[in-house]
């Protein structure tokens, strides 16, 4: 039984459709990747999941769980388990590492420090860092993981989880993508990278805001990879507005 149920979501903005259409279903416990050119409205398509700002004057529905959430804030989806990784991690400026990751789990010691063996990172070295810019973009993006672990979603956007990171880093966000759907979290993957995209269960190709393929990850990163042209509509989101959100 599908989990998240999309049925023919769509967005408009200046009276262009960024998302036409959209209809999609994913049961627990899967891993699936959205794949598709630089504007064909991947990212836009995970901001409307999570109710951001301006992504959420939608038609169309968002079943989670047997309930809509169409009308459900962030902060509403978040209490039900809806969680986002952005491409960019986010820096906090004095707030500890151990803090960072004990806020969601109200300081359970053996969780936040299973989260980062999990994710490569010595506890004694980085519990009493700060997350700001000391820590390399890699770092924080595994840091970032750590606390999605910790909270346990039952459902997690990682969008574009490879970006920035070396081998050994992209290793481990393999091992948490795995240990995430071991625990029966969704996990949706924004990406471009076909290694990250052959280890989805199922891949959706987007295109020009439409969904034009489902099939599985291998299938889809072949089609990808050798047919897909860069896309000519922008609609890629203002990143401006985003960070006002």
């Amino acid at each position: 039984m599908a989990i998240l149920s999309i049925k023919n979501l769509s967005l408009e903005k200046a009276g262009r459709k960024i998302i036409d259409g959209v209809s999609l279903e994913i049961e627990k416990g899967k891993t699936c990747a959205l794949v598709g050119p630089n504007g064909s409205g991947k990212s836009t398509l995970a901001y409307i999941l999570m109710g951001l700002g301006e992504y959420r004057d939608i038609s169309g529905d968002i079943f989670f769980d047997g309930k809509s959430i169409k009308k459900l804030s962030v902060s509403q989806r978040a209490k039900l388990g809806l969680t986002l990784a952005w491409q960019e991690p986010a820096r906090f400026q004095g707030l500890k590492v151990g803090d960072y990751l004990g806020a969601s789990v109200g300081g359970d010691e053996e969780c936040i420090l299973d989260a980062l063996q999990r994710v490569g990172l010595k506890s004694e070295k980085y519990l009493s860092r700060a997350v700001d810019k000391t820590l390399s973009g890699g770092e924080r993006k595994r840091i970032e993981l750590a606390s999605i672990i910790c909270m346990k979603p039952k459902l997690v956007i990682l969008d574009e989880p490879d970006s920035g990171v070396d081998i050994e880093a992209l290793k481990k966000v393999f091992e948490v993508m795995e240990y995430l759907k071991s625990i029966g979290t969704i996990v949706i993957v924004i990406t471009h990278n076909v290694q990250v995209l052959k280890r989805a269960d199922s891949a959706f190709l987007l295109c020009d805001g439409r969904l034009i393929d489902e099939s599985k990850g291998g299938d889809v990163a072949e089609y990808f990879k050798n047919r897909c042209l860069k896309c000519p509509r922008k609609n890629k989101p203002d990143e401006d507005k985003i960070k006002k959100i």
